[in-house]
């Protein structure tokens, strides 16, 4: 009887930095095929490390009715139960923050705002 064995990476999950942004901005470009930040980047407040380099994020964003909301954005490479595990916890970090950015939408919006036009300097 013959055994595979699958190694997986270990992942770590962070808080987002000012440091981040950079790698941050990088993989939303990527993404979405744009040349600049809009305001679909948000605020990112979580992110995902797979052998110390940013596979993916979670930002803050404004959906109709002014709903805030989360979107995740992440390179290629993520297998699906990587995905699920980081939907699991920014899911759990989403529901348990009460700092202004998560609870009042303008706020939010103001913070967007203010992230878009720094990035695109």
């Amino acid at each position: 009887m013959e055994t595979n064995i699958q190694h997986q990476e270990q992942l770590q999950y962070a808080e987002v930095y000012i440091s981040d942004m950079s790698a941050l901005k990088n993989i939303f470009l990527q993404t979405k095929n744009v040349k600049k930040v809009n305001l679909e980047f948000g605020v990112p407040f979580l992110l995902v490390k797979k052998k110390n380099e940013v596979s993916g994020f979670a930002s803050l964003i404004i959906q109709e009715r002014d709903k805030i909301a989360f979107k995740i954005y992440e390179k290629p490479g993520m297998s699906e139960v990587e995905k699920k595990n980081f939907m699991s916890r920014v899911e759990s970090y989403f529901k348990k923050n009460t700092s202004p950015n998560f609870r009042n939408s303008e706020q939010l919006k103001s913070s967007v705002q203010k992230m878009v036009n720094w990035l695109n300097q």
